[in-house]
């Protein structure tokens, strides 16, 4: 990675010159590289009773600082979430703060089908078939889209990813783990409430909510129309699929996952979230520094 590289070559500056048996340098005195021993030299005066051995100037602290930010690998995120948890909304966010690449599986096989390659041609003749992906197709996309440059140098989120133990074993098999996994926590009549009431205008495309972001004008409210699987009923067994789905995933990233009450604004929600992730990154930050 372009980081890693940066901090091995920032490191190297900061590693002292190898001392020659001819000319030891004396306790306390830093000597010009090319100088003569005798020659020019800067004497280290000791403050405070402290050794001054163990006291490095300033510069030195400031690129210490610099080469373990560089060191410290990027945030690599999984979010989970029910349908109409805000999940959509946050992901955006995060991604707006912290410069991650956002990667949503169902976006990843839409546009691999759309681009012909070969893990896309493989998904198409299944789906063509009216069959579900096999996971180890889905896994590889994921795992080809992980490794590209953007998101190993600047980190990744992934959305709603893995979804069942099989994938989220698929995905620990090729290494691919994460620092932190969010999983937004919404009550399941408040999510029916969100789903049942949501509208869509076909001729805008936009959605709106009948009881949280009501139509600007009694002609746009008559032209709504709402999608036929935004029923309670259907709704309630998509939740029912999420919860297993859920419960699948704890043993795995029991140690990563954070809750998160998705049941507050858009900002207070995102709040929680931002703490979590800044944490996530000091830990990383603290880890290189220690090593």
């Amino acid at each position: 990675m372009a980081s890693s590289t940066a901090a091995a070559a920032a490191a190297s500056y900061l590693s002292p010159p190898p001392v020659t048996a001819e000319r030891p340098a004396a306790r306390g005195v830093l000597l010009f590289p090319g100088s003569p021993a005798s020659s020019r030299s800067l004497r280290l005066h000791s403050a405070g009773g402290r050794s001054p051995a163990k006291r490095r100037p300033r510069f030195l602290r400031r690129v210490t600082k610099g080469v373990v930010a560089a060191m410290a690998e990027p945030l690599k995120v999984m979010i989970a979430g029910a349908p109409a948890s805000g999940k959509g909304t946050q992901c955006e966010l995060i991604k707006a703060k912290y410069g991650v690449v956002h990667i949503s599986a169902g976006d990843l096989l839409r546009a691999e089908i759309a681009a012909g390659t070969e893990n896309g041609k493989q998904a198409k003749e299944f789906m063509e078939k009216g069959q579900l992906v096999p996971d180890d197709i889905v896994v590889n996309m994921v795992k080809d889209r992980l490794l590209q440059q953007d998101a190993q140098e600047n980190g990744w989120l992934l959305d709603g990813y893995p979804r069942s133990y099989s994938q989220a074993m698929a995905l620990e098999t090729l290494g691919i783990r994460p620092d932190i996994f969010i999983m937004l926590d919404v009550p399941e009549e408040l999510l029916v409430e969100r789903v049942v009431g949501r509208r869509l205008d076909p001729v805008t495309g936009k959605i709106y909510h009948l009881k949280y972001s009501p139509p600007e004008s009694e002609e746009i409210a008559a032209r709504l129309t709402q999608r036929f699987d935004d029923t309670e009923e259907k709704v309630k067994l998509r939740l029912q699929t999420h919860n297993q789905n859920v419960e699948s995933l704890l043993t795995t990233y029991e140690d990563v996952i954070a809750k998160v009450k998705g049941d507050a604004t858009v900002e207070a929600v995102f709040a929680e979230i931002d703490k979590l992730l800044d944490s996530s990154l000091s830990k990383k930050k603290e880890m290189v520094a220690s090593e």
